[in-house]
């Protein structure tokens, strides 16, 4: 498996935002990670990534420790957070080309810029600054740099929010095709998402996993679609 995540807790003062949470996701597999609002997603996408530590519990990606390799963990994940932090007065292929900088990827980068910008769409925008593109054209430039050093393990932030609906299909298509070759953590509120483009949905829940099996098994075992099963686990 690309990522096991076992027995995770993560508390903050009085607060436990991560509750004993284990499950495993594996090459060429999209798994849906959903839940409210302060459920815990993003803090145990951040702690896959390395960004924050764990309270308890143990996360290995490709076989290695988030804690005790997290360089070479990080190596192995593309991250794309939530707040896409993008620099706005850089041109797209010069921020690419700065990202495959701290990834080291030295003579290959130029080649490496190029595939990303046409596999993401993003030809026509390579000379623009990141600050003149649409929200959906950024949402591109935070997938390439996730993308640049080709990672085995791909983490997703709510990557489609704000979008309009051509942006998101064209999202949601390249994230398909990414997921072909890659592991792929997608976190959204977006059920259809899910139904869309994951074999498999986690449901998490003050911190706890409630859910974890297919988009169809889920639907058969409720007799519900998936967004009432959503709202019966997470009441």
């Amino acid at each position: 498996m690309s990522i096991v995540v076992k027995d995770l807790v993560k508390i903050y003062g009085d607060q436990r935002a991560v509750d004993h949470a284990s499950f495993e996701a594996g090459s060429g597999e999209i798994v849906g990670f959903i839940g409210p609002n302060g459920a815990g997603k993003s803090t145990i996408m951040k702690i896959i990534c390395g960004y924050i530590s764990a309270t308890s519990g143990s996360v290995l990606v490709n076989r290695l420790d988030v804690e005790r390799q997290s360089m070479d963990v990080k190596r192995n994940i593309g991250y794309l957070p939530e707040h896409n932090p993008l620099y706005l007065d850089m041109f797209v292929k010069e921020y690419l080309a700065f990202v495959a900088g701290l990834y080291r990827l030295g003579s290959a980068t130029k080649r490496r810029v190029s595939e990303i910008v046409e596999a993401t769409g993003l030809g026509n925008e390579q000379h623009k600054k990141i600050g003149v593109l649409s929200k959906g054209y950024r949402q591109r430039v935070g997938l390439a740099q996730a993308l640049i050093h080709d990672p085995a393990v791909l983490i997703l932030d709510e990557p489609t929010t704000g979008l309009d609906p051509n942006q998101i299909i064209e999202i949601r298509t390249l994230i398909s095709e990414t997921g072909k070759s890659k592991t792929v953590l997608l976190s959204t509120h977006i059920m259809q998402e899910v139904e869309a483009i994951c074999q498999r949905t986690i449901i998490i829940n003050k911190g706890k996993i409630v859910a974890n099996a297919s988009v169809s098994d889920l639907v058969k075992q409720y007799n519900k679609p998936l967004e009432d099963v959503f709202h019966e686990l997470t009441q």
